[in-house]
């Protein structure tokens, strides 16, 4: 089958979301799983002081797992469906909370950041251009700011790959062509399968300039289909040279307050997106929702 892409992915996610949450409670551990690679991203404590994206955060799961980990963090969460958001914003949240209708493509063009950290939860094989998306979240980071990548990502193991296809052509694809969102469902099936595995989405990391990249295995019946991905924009100190003088050092922020704790979705089109706060934020639909 043809997998979807940008507008057609980001109507597809809108069209689901009534039934989305419902759906994905059928999942043993999604949401714990989410709270893990949250765990992972993020330093212990209340997150006070940090500044999070929340890059396709869909109808809010991710948001959650990230507000359950650091509940003093300020979260900027975007996502290409309005649908999604709708169902997200349905929820109550705190202030320091805020909701905005982006792409992950035209994230870099919100006038926002640097954040300490971005999360990015099932997110990577929707996105047409995942290298581009990669140097987004990298401009987007502060020097030494963490990335969690939380995806389906096979091993590479013929037998997670089977199992995969089986759980999807039973259960998966079924409830979803119930719901009415069957090519939605197919489109997540097959686009597991053709994504990158997860030593080849680890190689990707590194070279869109991220170092430290590894793979960590969520648990339970996901294991080898799902990892949590870790990586860490390079704390670089600049140097400035003056005339006739020797190199001086001019400083820089290196301090990586995201550490390894908890051993945790084209075109444009301009639209007003409701905020968590009630507003409205101008920004732009594209493909990449979750």
């Amino acid at each position: 089958m043809t997998l979807l892409r940008d507008h057609d992915l980001a109507r597809a996610f809108d069209h689901a979301s009534d039934t989305y949450d419902r759906l994905t409670a059928l999942n043993p551990g999604y949401r714990a799983d989410l709270q893990r690679s949250a765990r992972r991203l993020l330093p212990p404590g209340d997150g006070a002081g940090l500044h999070v994206l929340d890059l396709g955060c869909g109808t809010g799961a991710s948001t959650e797992a990230l507000l359950r980990v650091a509940p003093r963090a300020r979260i900027t969460a975007v996502d290409a469906s309005a649908g999604m958001l709708r169902q997200a914003l349905a929820k109550p949240w705190p202030r320091n909370v805020r909701f905005r209708h982006l792409s992950a493509e035209r994230a870099a063009r919100a006038g926002e950041g640097p954040y300490d950290a971005v999360f990015a939860a099932y997110l990577f094989r929707n996105v047409t251009d995942p290298d581009g998306v990669l140097g987004t979240v990298r401009s987007l980071l502060r020097p030494g700011g963490r990335l969690a990548v939380h995806e389906y990502s096979l091993s590479g193991s013929a037998l997670h790959r089977a199992l995969w296809t089986a759980v999807c052509r039973a259960v998966v694809v079924p409830a979803g062509t119930l719901s009415g969102d069957g090519a939605l469902y197919r489109h997540l099936w097959r686009s597991v399968l053709d994504f990158d595995t997860a030593p080849e989405f680890t190689a990707r990391l590194a070279g869109a300039g991220f170092t430290g990249a590894r793979a960590l295995p969520v648990a339970g019946w996901q294991t080898g289909i799902t990892h949590t991905f870790l990586a860490r924009r390079a704390a670089v100190a600049e140097h400035v040279t003056a005339p006739d003088a020797p190199d001086a050092p001019d400083g820089a922020d290196g301090a990586d307050r995201a550490g390894d704790a908890g051993g945790a979705e084209g075109s444009t089109a301009a639209c007003g997106a409701p905020t968590a706060a009630g507003g409205t934020e101008g920004a732009a639909t594209a493909g990449g929702a979750r």
